[in-house]
């Protein structure tokens, strides 16, 4: 016997659509086998009153298909109704009337998918019926499973008992209000479409009152939390047909778009429901009846992915089920102390550059401070002041040394040209430069507290408290009187330089935490108008004056005379130097502005400036340049990654508004930009390409400064890229791709060498085979800023090199009913137009945040045995996540993955 497959009993699941009197037989066909374990065929005879209809299916493993349908008459004879799998003549007007009705049954029983278009039922003498073959494909049931959701993870999902805690709460004399049934059901921030949800529910059980007792609510929560496919479809269904006659209109259709559009914060859509109500109206109602049924919105739901979606986010089966099976299966048990003892060594391997770096210092510190400590243990000065002195002496010398070590980390040319002309970056991490350089602010801030604390609270009192005999020694370094008083030290050149330096430290120490330097303070609060980042800026250029005080300070020494002895200057000397050339060397490379060339304001407060290229101007992708705009702040400079890529003719940054500065900046450029002409997006641009006029002569000069090195230059050394920006933080990530595009598109062979550049006598080698893109952003405005370049990779990468993923984290999971329409409706526009609702690209947008595991997990299996280089720019909120996944697919699978983050 043919092996039929369980549950695939023909039924209606609608008894509403079907008179009590109905019979369906399921009856084996065993005469139409075709030998396969995996197919047969089935009969279904339905019987209405005196009429019998036979349907044959055709059962497969993974699918159900019509084969035939014939009219059975009083004597039990079947007449073919000629029903080739493709089409189906009714042989009478009545006979084909009750046939395309059982036909109708049997579609919406069966869920059968993929209609090509809406199959209108024969109303006249001998009409000619035609369908699609069906094919009801597990993956197909899967997203039927998943869609329509109104009870998912993140609403309802703690149960009954917490709704009816909520009502409890919310209640008014044992009454819930309409406008609070969203909340009570855990469906907050969609208020218009909770109330909707509640006037479909209420419709259906004839509640025209606005309030629901605890029973009723318990009523509508057990519809909305059941998990029958139906029934969910069924109350989506009810929503959207407010005059409950089983059929849904233009109007209604055009209403719930302009619904769930709200809902997802997606204001474009709404603007254009017109249009994508047409679009639906015309791919579900295609004789203009004017409406669409229940089964034609399920049709649209059970829609299969495209294959250009499937191709480029399936993963083979057999390389899936080996890392299930094998490499990502759970570690064995093992005792605590091993799996600590794991957990070390992989720390070790992931931080290593790290590690040695701050070993070293460490060691230099605590050697230099237990030399001088030893140095004083040994002088007479000891025996008045003791272990004070010393540990005075000893944190003073790691003073010297910390405050020359401070400004390496940002002479940020020299860093630059290390990292990208030498290989010191494979053991030193130039990533980290930032870092470093609060760890040494952070021992500064430790020295200042022993050298200073110990002076003025123990050495001091010590000397003046002194008997004679005792201060007999001190006489050759503080006089032959001894000092009068405790403000002899302070007013003396050694103690007002050094309080002088305390005070000015500590401002510019506590004005650099970010709570100050990004101005988080409340506007309450009356020092909100002393931080942000200019407050950073100009207290932090203090240490011009402290490092003057400090060389002052470092030759009035009391217990020193010998000028080879005063090693203060010596110390910081090299590194002021450097530093010093560093800031002229940036003063004159910024001394002629740049040229604009293009601007555009964008939604999100966006400002994109396109700018030439100043002579001998090289970078690469990933790097930063500073920006100085006279007309908003002579002395301001801020850094902004580059988006244009090494082989455009052009300069280009995307700045967000987010600041005094930029918001200043974009209102500057906005003044001069001109509004949107016809047909244009409504975006505010000026384009001096084509030359200067008066209108466009009004922009503001722009100096640039740069470029400089950042984490994300080095990614032609990885044969995978794996790049994840949030928001704006897509902006280096934008140039990583566009330069490898224009590798492609020069005809450099993919994971080659880079073609020579005119004046270059060595090949770069570029070793990038595959770039996997993800970009997250909340607002779909957003998508506006790099459309050029998702259309650009779309256009241009034939080979696939680059795979494109946007998400909008504003639209619901995919799932959930309040972003089910959306879901829907992206699938046909991108179907029939090839371009994506939200982005307007032919890159397909996905709907709320990425499943990062599962990302990893794809690429891990694709790209066995290669490197992976992690790039990831945004808000630190993701970097923990992506660093740790990025450590455990290393340490459980054969790909190694190299997480870098962006300072941001």
């Amino acid at each position: 016997m043919a092996d039929i497959e369980a549950g695939m009993v023909v039924t209606d699941s609608d008894s509403s659509r079907r008179s009590q009197d109905d019979t369906a037989t399921l009856i084996p066909n065993s005469g139409n086998l075709e030998g396969s374990s995996h197919r047969a065929t089935k009969a279904t005879r339905f019987k209405d009153d005196d009429e019998v209809v036979e349907i044959t299916l055709d059962v497969q493993r993974d699918s159900v298909a019509i084969q035939d349908v014939r009219a059975v008459d009083d004597g039990g004879s079947a007449h073919s109704g000629g029903f080739d799998g493709l089409s189906l003549v009714s042989p009478s007007s009545s006979r084909g009337g009750k046939l395309s009705s059982k036909l109708r049954q049997v579609t919406n029983g069966l869920k059968l998918t993929n209609p090509s278009k809406k199959v209108p039922l024969p109303q006249t003498p001998a009409p000619k019926v035609v369908r699609k073959r069906y094919d009801r494909s597990k993956s197909t049931a899967a997203v039927a499973l998943k869609g329509m959701q109104f009870v998912t993870a993140k609403v309802g999902n703690d149960g009954w008992a917490a709704v009816e805690k909520r009502f409890n709460h919310l209640q008014v004399d044992g009454m819930l209000l309409r406008s609070r049934f969203g909340k009570c059901i855990g469906m907050e921030g969609s208020d218009d479409f909770a109330m909707q949800m509640f006037d479909s529910l209420a419709r259906k059980r004839g509640i025209v009152k606005e309030v629901l007792t605890k029973e009723e609510l318990k009523e509508f929560w057990e519809q909305l939390s059941d998990q029958g496919f139906d029934n969910r479809l069924q109350t989506f269904f009810d929503m959207v047909d407010k005059n409950a006659d089983g059929r849904i209109t233009a109007e209604e259709v055009k209403e719930i778009i302009a619904l769930s559009a709200s809902a997802n914060k997606l204001s474009k859509i709404k603007e254009r429901a017109d249009e994508y109500t047409a679009l639906i109206m015309e791919e579900l109602d295609p004789n203009n009846l004017g409406y669409i049924e229940l089964e034609d919105l399920e049709a649209l739901l059970l829609q299969s992915p495209s294959e250009a979606v499937a191709r480029s986010t399936t993963t083979h089966s057999s390389k899936l089920s080996k890392a299930l099976s094998m490499k990502l299966a759970p570690s064995k048990e093992m005792s605590p102390l091993r799996h600590y003892w794991q957990e070390f060594l992989y720390f070790l391997e992931e931080n290593w550059k790290r590690i040695w770096v701050i070993t070293l210092w460490l060691s230099i510190c605590i050697a230099l401070f237990i030399w001088k400590f030893i140095q004083y243990r040994n002088r007479a000065v000891f025996h008045i002041m003791g272990y004070c002195v010393a540990t005075a002496k000893g944190a003073a010398e790691t003073l010297k040394f910390n405050m020359a070590l401070v400004l390496l980390p940002v002479c940020r040319n020299t860093i630059t040209w290390i990292r990208s002309k030498t290989k010191v970056g494979a053991v030193v991490p130039f990533n980290d430069n930032i870092n470093f350089h609060k760890v040494i602010a952070a021992g500064v801030a430790v020295g200042v507290a022993l050298h200073a604390g110990a002076h003025l609270t123990c050495d001091f009192p010590l000397l003046l408290h002194a008997s004679d005999a005792k201060y007999e020694p001190m006489k050759p370094f503080f006089g032959a009187t001894r000092p009068p008083n405790y403000w002899w030290f302070v007013k003396g050149t050694a103690g007002w330089t050094g309080i002088s330096m305390v005070v000015l430290m500590s401002i510019a120490f506590v004005l650099a935490q970010p709570w100050f330097r990004r101005n988080k303070l409340k506007d309450t609060n009356p020092l909100k108008k002393l931080t942000g980042f200019n407050a950073f800026w100009f207290t932090h250029h203090l240490f011009v004056i402290v490092y003057a005080l400090l060389i002052v300070h470092g030759t009035s020494l009391y217990l020193t005379k010998e000028w080879y002895k005063k090693s203060t200057w010596m110390y910081i000397a090299y590194p002021v130097f450097l530093y010093s050339c560093e800031r002229i060397v940036r003063l004159f490379r910024s001394h002629d502005a740049v040229k604009i060339q293009k601007v555009a304001v964008y939604p999100g407060n966006v400002l994109a400036l396109y700018m030439s290229k100043p002579p001998g101007f090289r970078y690469r992708s990933g790097q930063y340049i500073f920006i100085n705009c006279r007309a908003v702040s002579p002395y301001e400079w801020h850094p902004f990654s580059i988006t244009s890529a090494p082989g455009d003719n052009y300069l280009s940054v995307h700045i967000r508004t987010r600041g005094d500065w930029t918001s200043r900046l974009r209102t500057v450029f906005s003044e001069a930009c001109r509004p949107p002409a016809d047909g244009e997006s409504g975006l505010l641009r000026a384009d001096l390409s084509m030359g200067v006029t008066d209108s466009n002569a009004r922009f503001p000069k722009l100096l640039i400064d740069g470029p400089y090195g950042a984490p994300a230059q080095d990614y032609r050394e990885y044969d995978v890229l794996l790049l994840i920006g949030l928001g704006i933080g897509a902006t280096p990530l934008i140039s990583i791709v566009k330069d490898v595009l224009n590798h492609i598109q020069r005809g450099g062979s993919v994971g080659g060498t880079e073609p020579e550049a005119s004046g270059r006598a060595k090949k770069r080698p570029f070793m990038t085979k595959r770039a996997y893109f993800y970009w997250v952003t909340r607002e779909e405005g957003s998508f506006e800023w790099f459309r050029g370049v998702m259309n650009e990779v779309a256009e241009k990468d034939k080979d696939g090199v680059i795979e494109l993923h946007n998400h909008c984290s504003s639209v619901y999971q995919e799932g959930d009913a309040r972003s089910a329409l959306i879901v829907m409706l992206q699938e046909l526009q991108h179907a029939k137009k090839g371009v994506d609702i939200l982005s307007g690209t032919s890159v397909k947008t996905h709907f709320a945040r990425p499943n990062w595991r599962s990302v990893f997990k794809r690429v891990a299996v694709n790209h066995e045995n290669q490197r992976v280089g992690v790039f990831y720019c945004g808000e630190p909120v993701l970097v923990p996540q992506l660093r740790q996944l990025s450590a455990d697919f290393t340490h459980k699978t054969n790909t190694k993955f190299e997480f870098h983050k962006e300072n941001f």
